[in-house]
């Protein structure tokens, strides 16, 4: 399988810039994932789409203000994307004009004030060209809140505004450590989940925090030659319980994004239950790779030639995604993070 084989013109004016004026007015295209039908609806439907004998999955993390910037003694502005805390409390981080970046170089990190709040020290390099970064002391959350700024997605072309800390953020998110949203779950209203509840459908909650290798492009020219980023998963034993007793009765295991598929997916054993705990994964889902766990997805629209692209292609066929695709930009769905939903059903 060829990464070109992903690829699909879409025009630039499709790509949303901005969330629409209230949640739960996007645009949802329902698709068969046996058929290969497909329905034009609006989120507000979702609910009533839903089969009766269902389970909703949904990631609770939340966005971490991790995009930071740093001075350097010299004056230059070093922009830090802040991934994950290491058990010795420093920090992997992705960071700009990295080549000119050297070993025990020291940052200055200033809040809106412009009062200093913390020092850095860049002290070691990664494999794949993160870095390793040493503060003079332990982070709290409250560095983000000062320095930080939301991480919008790179095919957003304009700079976060305060909006964007709650619209970029689900209205259940609980637990910090996301630099990229799960942007399936921005659609939901209180509203929407309470007639999901009205159903008699149970909503459980997964953490999985999304890192950013979530927007890197597939680089390799065959598929099976990419290797995805880790990111931290977590499922509580009542949650694996409560999942794997609706699997046993039959009900559909419905996935809200692909951050709760592939904990879900990275969490079923070998008797096909779901294992409790705290874990890191890099599954790769695509063509070839059986969903083991996970029936229905709800989705956002995603970009060509990515592995989001190629996982929900695994899950509904290629051929009936790239028909789907053809039609939402025929129509002007709105794409990817801050656009329109698909719901792949079957």
């Amino acid at each position: 399988m060829l990464t070109r084989e992903y690829y699909f013109e879409l025009p630039p004016e499709l790509v949303a810039q901005e969330p629409v004026e209230r949640r739960g007015d996007e645009r949802l295209l329902l698709l068969d994932r046996n058929t290969g039908e497909f329905e034009d609806h609006l989120m507000r439907d979702f609910p009533s789409l839903l089969f009766e004998n269902s389970i909703l999955v949904v990631n609770n993390s939340k966005v971490r203000k991790a995009r930071c910037f740093g001075r350097t003694e010299f004056g230059g502005l070093v922009e830090f994307l802040f991934l994950e805390e290491n058990e010795d409390h420093t920090w992997i981080a992705m960071i700009s004009k990295s080549k000119k970046q050297k070993i025990g170089r020291k940052y200055f990190f200033h809040d809106r004030e412009g009062r200093l709040v913390k020092v850095a020290t860049l002290v070691g390099e990664y494999p794949d060209g993160n870095r390793q970064v040493a503060f003079d002391s332990p982070l709290e959350e409250e560095f983000f809140s000062l320095c930080g700024h939301v991480p919008l997605p790179p095919y957003i072309k304009r700079e976060d505004r305060f909006s964007d800390e709650s619209r970029y953020q689900t209205i259940y998110a609980k637990n910090e450590g996301s630099v990229a949203a799960p942007t399936a779950g921005l659609h939901f209203t209180s509203e929407i989940l309470d007639e999901i509840r009205s159903r008699g459908i149970d909503i459980v909650e997964v953490t999985l925090h999304v890192g950013a290798g979530t927007f890197l492009p597939v680089r390799s020219e065959n598929i099976e030659d990419h290797h995805m980023h880790y990111e931290r998963y977590t499922i509580l034993p009542e949650v694996a319980e409560k999942l794997n007793d609706a699997k046993r009765s039959g009900k559909r295991i419905v996935s809200v994004g692909t951050t709760s598929v592939r904990t879900l997916e990275s969490a079923v054993n070998e008797q096909g239950l779901i294992e409790a705990g705290t874990r890191r994964t890099n599954i790769f889902i695509h063509p070839g790779v059986p969903f083991r766990f996970v029936d229905n997805l709800l989705t956002n629209f995603h970009t060509p030639e990515s592995t989001l692209l190629m996982l929900v292609s695994a899950l509904a066929g290629k051929e009936n995604i790239f028909r789907a695709y053809e039609h939402a930009v025929k129509e002007r769905y709105r794409f990817f993070s801050y656009g329109d939903a698909m719901f792949i059903r079957g």
